[in-house]
């Protein structure tokens, strides 16, 4: 959510009515997240003066770690140098922490593809937003999800139910320290992360949604009363279930 609101905040500052506007003090400490979005906190050092040049050899683009070769244009001026500019420091100071993290494993090659063409500047501005948007759109949609086996099927539902809640397990990354509250796309894909986790008793997909929508599920190892609650369904192992009495 931060990357690709920060890439959406670049986008519109290369092609700004104003021209392509650089953000000459690139830390995290200029931007605040309002709202699930990314602001700059202070535009005293922006500009969208690009550097002259004669040459080609009169653009590259230093960084403490690398260097770019750019481009002269003919009216003079080094092309497309702010919006690089830009593009690296998001790459270097936010991309490289985030990216890398917490996404299931099969979107991970469309982040690392992300990673690796911004760190290198093969991407542009326009190019790293359409990637980033077709990762959104296969994350919403759930088509990242693998082929595989039915394994709801394995699970008695009881709706209207769920477990009492207490120390359990944690996993990672969770959206609760108390336990184990993770994103899923639907209850097929929670079946498969119960599976997954040796502890995984039972499930429930609870009212809560993430800012793309997904429902969240609580994990849980320990089998203990089942109370009503009309807003969740809770699903159990048939194996965890057959020496339980429900």
């Amino acid at each position: 959510q931060i990357c690709l609101s920060l890439v959406k905040l670049l986008f519109y500052l290369a092609h700004s009515p104003l021209g392509s506007i650089v953000l000459l003090d690139f830390q995290p400490r200029q931007f605040v997240m309002v709202d699930g979005n990314l602001k700059v906190t202070d535009m005293d050092d922006a500009s969208t003066e690009e550097l002259s040049c004669k040459e080609d050899n009169d653009c590259t683009l230093d960084f403490p770690t690398k260097s770019f070769p750019l481009k002269c244009s003919v009216v003079g001026k080094c092309e497309g140098i702010n919006e690089k500019k830009n593009l690296f420091n998001a790459y270097r100071y936010f991309f490289t922490y985030l990216l890398p993290h917490s996404a299931p494993p099969a979107l991970r090659p469309f982040l690392s593809d992300i990673l690796n063409a911004t760190g290198d500047l093969r991407y542009g501005i326009n190019e790293t937003l359409k990637a980033f948007e077709k990762v959104l759109h296969l994350y919403k949609s759930g088509l990242y999800l693998p082929k595989r086996p039915l394994l709801l099927k394995d699970y008695i539902s009881l709706k209207g139910f769920r477990m009492v809640e207490g120390e359990d397990y944690k996993c990672w990354p969770s959206y609760s320290h108390l336990g184990c509250l993770l994103s899923v796309h639907s209850a097929e894909e929670a079946a498969a992360i119960c599976n997954s986790q040796s502890q995984c008793q039972s499930f429930i997909i609870t009212q809560q949604r993430t800012w793309t929508g997904r429902p969240l599920a609580l994990f849980q190892g320990s089998l203990t009363d089942v109370i009503p609650d009309a807003n969740a369904v809770l699903y159990i192992k048939r194996s965890a279930s057959s020496g339980k009495r429900l």
